[in-house]
């Protein structure tokens, strides 16, 4: 495995498509080959109250590192800080998933960590999915726990409202976590945000991978979010979540989102990655990033709809793909 030189980050800077312009990262719990564990008892996480026993090792790993930064404000952990304690402590309890941090952005990982910038001034919406498949075979625990600790701690240290709050779980107080709930919500809080504003996406549920239904995969696979109805509605492949989210998002919009399911590194398709694996210093764009993606971006027909076709950016794209993909 390499990453993109300094020229070829230059040239991928300059001719990116404007939906890759956009405030967006992600928090995923495991690379997109790898699964992401339920654990059974989330207490040993040290979580503050926490709701329930079980949860999502993502999640609960997660929340156990920000709680912890919030008990000195004055020294904030790094972006780099967050992710290798994330990883200590699973390793620590023995799981060998690996959390990543993508962005549409190279972030700068001794920047200090915050769902949130201070600086800005708009509302704040978030849409949290949590689904235990109850009474279907693959059934989870812990889903609906991180919901609610995602909820608390999103509310106390972020200001988020509760009428700004979405929450989607498979119990008999809220609303289900179906494909079509699902998309609504998150094409919902995206068309209602506008400049300044920041949205927060947290699913913890069932992730899976699917065979590359139009080609624009180099594995051959889409990663997907499962709903709980999927055995009739089907999966919610990466490519969509792209158009919805990327892609619609308006400018000066502020997104991050955590995934905590398996195969769930590349789901929204992000290109910079920092992967708490010991192997990465800075966000890096890898040699094997997707670049038939670049074809369908700048080329049209695809999901930027022709927007982006210029000479510079195919010749980009195509110099990529014939020196990685060859």
């Amino acid at each position: 495995m390499g990453f993109l030189n300094e020229q070829q980050r230059r040239a991928f800077e300059e001719e990116k498509p404007q939906a890759l312009r956009a405030d967006i990262w992600m928090v995923s719990g495991c690379e997109d080959r790898q699964t992401s564990a339920d654990v059974s008892n989330v207490a040993t996480f040290q979580l503050p109250e926490p709701s329930g026993n079980a949860g999502g090792a993502c999640s609960a790993t997660l929340l156990n590192v920000l709680y912890e930064d919030e008990k000195n404000p004055l020294d904030r952990f790094t972006f780099t800080q967050v992710m290798e304690k994330m990883r200590g402590i699973l390793k620590r309890k023995g799981f060998t998933q690996i959390p990543q941090l993508s962005s549409t952005r190279p972030i700068d990982m001794n920047d200090k960590f915050c769902l949130v910038p201070d600086d800005l001034p708009g509302n704040r919406r978030a849409v949290l999915i949590g689904i235990n498949y109850r009474g279907q075979k693959g059934e989870l625990r812990g889903c609906h726990n991180d919901v609610f600790n995602m909820y608390n701690y999103i509310q106390d240290y972020y200001g988020f409202q509760d009428e700004d709050i979405t929450v989607l779980v498979d119990d008999a107080d809220h609303p289900p976590p179906t494909k079509a709930n699902i998309i609504a919500a998150y094409q919902s809080v995206v068309a209602k945000s506008q400049p300044g504003d920041a949205i927060f996406l947290h699913y913890s549920g069932h992730g899976t991978k699917l065979p590359d239904d139009n080609g624009d995969e180099d594995d051959g696979y889409d990663e997907a979010l499962v709903p709980l109805d999927f055995k009739s509605a089907g999966m919610i492949r990466d490519d969509y979540l792209y158009d919805i989210i990327v892609k619609a998002l308006p400018s000066g919009v502020h997104v991050v989102a955590v995934m905590d399911c398996c195969h769930s590194g590349t789901v929204l398709d992000l290109p910079y990655v920092f992967k708490a694996n010991g192997e990465y210093r800075r966000m890096e764009i890898e040699d094997k990033f997707d670049f038939n993606k670049i074809f369908r971006i700048f080329g049209g027909g695809g999901k930027m709809g022709g927007a982006m076709m210029t000479k510079v950016g195919m010749k980009m794209a195509k110099g990529m793909l014939k020196q990685f993909l060859r």
